[in-house]
């Protein structure tokens, strides 16, 4: 199979949206969220206010600049696992593939400090996890053939989009990882009891 290669123009424009992302990053986290202004993320990158918009729907869509590749990678995750992986060994993988280098980025601590200090970021943080979990949950639910508002697949999804909160801090977060999931797969066990053979 070949994969289609990316024009020049798309290129240019996915340089110039990281950049907007970057200098806005970089900027909200030396002066705090509030006090930089749209014009302020355009000069440092060198575009106008209206190529800010053509790229991000709004201040708070580039803190989160990755927020639709995020969500497309778990779909896709579960779509396009292998005929013989099963949807949690799937999101497993790609928990295991993604989480712990965003965590282990040097800005992890900072970003999250930004996000969780700062009321609209958090509001915004909130309503795209929850997003995350409907689109999550509806993919697992078209898998099973079962309707989207099936308690078992909502609570998968959110159970899996809350292990790299639970894995966070943790000295070896892939063995969290992998543990949580352990959980997932083989049901909760009390600590300290012998897992069953």
């Amino acid at each position: 199979m070949t994969v289609p290669s990316v024009s020049r123009r798309d290129r240019k424009k996915a340089a110039t949206r990281q950049a907007i992302a970057d200098a806005a990053l970089r900027l909200f986290l030396e002066r705090g969220y509030d006090q930089v202004s749209i014009r302020d993320i355009a000069d440092a990158a060198d575009v106008s206010t209206a190529t800010v918009f053509k790229h991000f729907s709004g201040k708070e869509a580039l803190v989160f600049d990755q927020d639709e590749d995020r969500e497309s990678q778990l779909i896709a995750a579960v779509r396009q696992r292998r005929s013989d992986q099963s949807i949690l060994d799937a999101l497993r993988q790609h928990v295991l593939d993604t989480w712990p280098s965003i965590e282990a980025h040097p800005q992890a601590a900072e970003f999250t400090n930004l996000v969780n200090s700062t009321p609209v970021l958090r509001a915004y943080s909130e309503r795209m996890w929850t997003r995350y979990t409907d689109s999550l949950s509806a993919v697992i639910a078209d898998e099973f053939g079962v309707g989207h508002d099936n308690l078992a697949c909502v609570a998968l999804a959110r159970f899996v989009l809350e292990i790299p909160v639970l894995a966070r801090g943790r000295q070896d977060r892939r063995a969290a990882i992998e543990a949580i999931f352990d959980i997932l797969t083989h049901g909760w066990e009390p600590p300290g009891k012998p897992p069953a053979p």
